[in-house]
């Protein structure tokens, strides 16, 4: 009698491990990936929008946390060992919401990238909604790593609070760049069907974009 309790009870505690395993090692849920793929589509565009539409050279104010690219995301995982996608995928959301209303504020109302930007805008509060939505409640209130979490402080200060040091000068052409990127990166799993695919969070990828850095400075 106490073998097969002892047995039920390893059973159920493996059973409980197993159904523990899909929260902690699931990519991207599937649900994220239409709005994921409408929100690459609008991407698409920002060259035209971006770059064609503004003063050559123009550049916006930003907070230095805000040039998120994908070298970013290869430095925090040097940074914090073991750092689940799910963190920076949080992250990521934090960084571009600031990054889009920056973008639109600098925009007349009769700007001809204004109607674009703000329904890129719309469209990327439609998929944090599926974000939220598609995780468990608990996952939000987990504390974030320190490293992680300085990031998100500093990014959710008061602008008149920011340290002149703290701010950088970008185009919105290449912070719309970073935004796709880098999303192609944190959600992979939703882009491996796409017929030009590019592993944007390969080495070879993040050399190529230090080697442009590297030209532009020259």
């Amino acid at each position: 009698m106490e073998q097969r309790f002892a047995s039920a009870y390893l059973l159920g505690g493996l059973l409980g491990l197993f159904l523990l395993v899909p929260v902690q090692m699931t990519g991207t849920p599937a649900s994220m990936c239409t709005p994921l793929k409408t929100l690459n589509d609008s991407l698409s565009h920002r060259r035209r929008y971006m770059k064609h539409n503004f003063p050559i050279n123009y550049t916006i104010r930003v907070h230095h946390n805000e040039i998120f690219k994908v070298s970013s995301i290869g430095k925090m995982k040097l940074l914090v060992e073991g750092l689940d996608d799910l963190v920076l995928q949080r992250l990521w959301f934090q960084v571009n919401q600031g990054v889009l209303k920056k973008i639109i504020r600098v925009l007349p109302e009769r700007h001809p990238s204004r109607p674009y930007t703000a329904q890129l805008e719309s469209r990327f509060r439609d998929l944090e909604g599926v974000f939220v939505q598609s995780h468990p409640a608990e996952v939000f209130q987990q504390e974030l790593p320190e490293t992680i979490q300085d990031t998100w402080d500093h990014l959710t200060e008061e602008p008149e609070r920011v340290p002149p040091s703290s701010w950088r000068y970008a185009s919105p052409k290449t912070l719309l760049d970073n935004l796709c990127h880098t999303m192609h990166c944190l959600f992979r799993e939703c882009f491996t069907s796409t017929e030009v695919q590019q592993d944007y969070c390969g080495v070879s990828h993040r050399r190529k974009g230090k080697k442009k850095d590297l030209k532009f400075k020259s």
